[in-house]
């Protein structure tokens, strides 16, 4: 079967060049082939995400345009403007893909606003509901390495796409024949047909308005004298942030020169992920040399952000995605609270695989804190049941422990523009009062208590992974854990159950463990990973460390 949908691709009179010299070179390869035709990149509410090249399961314009037809066709059953928004980011093709998306859908007689150079995915979120768009889409990989490439869909709140909307569009997929079944124009002709506009300089100030309105202490940057290092990580996030950053008055800002500019190969680093070192390493060099106040780097679709905080002693320190969420609750809500600005009833939403002392701070403070499933979207749905009751204004921050921040309602995605202003003011704040975004921290720590919050991540490559990812997980249901390295398990919730926890069903399990620890296990939506998320609690970093070693090694073996 996969023998043949190859030798009919190297048939076809295909449009992009790049593809046939591939299709010829694995001729007598019959793995590669299979690797390539045996499947194709399933559309989930991630969308489509790939390694770029020929075939079914990978991401090239064919893929583009079956998912853009199938996304399409669930357009037209949606009256409203019959209009998606579309950008993208700076990863290989992903113009390409963005203008072959457009040529499709004015094909289909749908109008699209796309970008008219990379841009974020807060932007293309913004953009979907400024334009009061059936759906947006979202052409990247986001930190995955530079083979991939990627296609995220969005429904018309701005948010991406619910679980039923994208198994309808799935559903729409597999009717559409892959190199001949989507109806297709030029973006040239779509333009000239008035079908495809290019998003407008009104839609793009809007957006800046609405990020900079969410300042907690508007104006405290302008005297700060903060001195920053900035990293787009070859991304998206270069005109944005420095836009917002200059416009509440941060204008010491040293770019990484290396970084600076788009570059899909992200050849400083292989893996464009702000989560690891690697990625930061160039930033932190630039930081020590000129002895900035704060390293940032955003991912290339900027929607995440990583820092580097300065220590008392002069060192740089990485800050974690779950401690930056607490740092950020903990500052938008004495600040709000001191300029009188903190509504009433506030919410706060975060992951459930997210620290517990976000939690404890929320309490603190009187907010409610709203625990959801795994991926922004699951924030953003908390955020359209809000302003469905007419209650928008309750929100004020939600999180992700894979570095992802949002303070507003303006879009329903995660927002590291936002995030690096914030983070910004933060830090420009500390340093007014004498203090610093790490004595803070460590206030919070003698506070609340000695949280650490680590993630092992185990890979399962191949195409028998997720099989062997979905064994793992029926096993552990089959035989629940009762004790993980001897300590007794409390209580265990199936997030599988609905009807247990009140929420989707979801392929993740916890444990919460005799004296407060607690593990976590969910398979990767997107990647062959399966991930253990280890809560520990301790009366300093070491103890918390030891007990996290412990459960750790204890379920390795799951895993091999």
């Amino acid at each position: 079967m996969y023998q043949k949908e190859y030798e009919r691709w190297l048939a076809a009179n295909l449009e992009d060049a790049d593809l046939k010299p591939e299709l010829a070179k694995i001729k007598e390869n019959d793995e590669e082939i299979k690797d390539r035709f045996a499947v194709s990149l399933k559309f989930g509410t991630a969308g489509l995400r790939g390694v770029l090249g020929a075939g079914t399961n990978r991401m090239n314009i064919y893929v583009v345009r079956q998912a853009t037809q199938g996304l399409a066709n669930w357009v037209k059953t949606q009256g409203g403007n019959q209009l998606v928004a579309i950008s993208y980011d700076s990863r290989l093709k992903s113009d390409v893909f963005a203008k072959t998306a457009a040529g499709v859908l004015a094909a289909n007689g749908i109008k699209v606003r796309i970008y008219d150079a990379l841009m974020p995915v807060p932007a293309l979120s913004f953009a979907t509901r400024y334009y009061e768009c059936n759906a947006g889409i979202m052409v990247t990989a986001s930190h995955n390495p530079a083979k991939y490439n990627g296609y995220k869909a969005y429904g018309p709140d701005g948010c991406q796409m619910t679980d039923d909307a994208a198994a309808i569009v799935y559903d729409e997929i597999q009717k559409t024949d892959v190199l001949t079944g989507a109806k297709y124009m030029s973006f040239a002709q779509g333009v000239e047909e008035g079908l495809i506009r290019f998003v407008g300089d009104d839609c793009k100030a809007a957006l800046y308005a609405a990020i900079e309105d969410r300042q907690v202490r508007p104006g405290l940057c302008k005297t700060a004298g903060l001195k920053l290092v900035y990293s787009p990580l070859n991304g998206s996030g270069l005109v944005p942030v420095t836009h917002v950053l200059n416009d509440m008055g941060i204008e010491d800002i040293t770019i990484v020169p290396e970084q600076e500019y788009p570059n899909g190969y992200f050849t400083t680093c292989s893996y464009p992920n702000p989560e690891i070192f690697a990625a930061l390493e160039m930033g932190l060099k630039l930081a020590e040399e000129c002895g900035a106040d704060l390293m940032l780097a955003t991912d290339p679709d900027a929607d995440r952000v990583g820092i580097a905080m300065k220590c008392p002693d002069g060192s740089y320190e990485l800050v974690s995605g779950n401690e930056m969420g607490a740092l950020l609750l903990d500052y938008i809500c004495a600040g709000r609270i001191e300029k009188g600005t903190m509504p009433e009833k506030a919410v706060a939403v975060k992951s459930l695989v997210s620290t517990p002392l976000a939690d404890a701070i929320a309490a603190h403070y009187g907010v409610e804190m709203r625990n959801v499933l795994t991926g922004f979207k699951w924030i953003g749905d908390q955020i359209a049941q809000l302003e469905a009751a007419g209650e928008v204004d309750r929100f004020i921050f939600g999180f992700e422990e894979s570095y992802g921040y949002l303070a507003g309602p303006y879009v329903r995605d995660k927002d590291a523009v936002i995030g690096s202003m914030l983070i910004c003011e933060m830090a420009a704040y500390y340093r007014s009062i004498g203090s610093s975004i790490k004595q803070r921290l460590e206030e919070i720590y003698a506070e609340y208590g000695r949280y650490l919050n680590k993630t092992d991540s185990f890979e399962f490559p191949g195409l028998t992974g997720m099989d062997k990812m979905a064994g793992i997980m029926a096993d552990l249901r089959k035989s629940p854990l009762t004790e993980i390295a001897g300590i007794a398990v409390a209580k265990v919730v199936d997030y599988a159950k609905p009807e247990e926890t009140g929420l989707p069903s979801a392929n993740v399990i916890s444990y919460t463990l005799e004296g407060g620890a607690n593990v976590i296990i969910r398979p990767s939506g997107t990647e062959p990973k399966i991930k253990a998320y280890y809560t520990t609690l301790g009366k300093d970093l070491a103890e918390a460390q030891a007990a996290k070693d412990t459960l750790a090694a204890a379920l390795k073996p799951i895993f091999s």
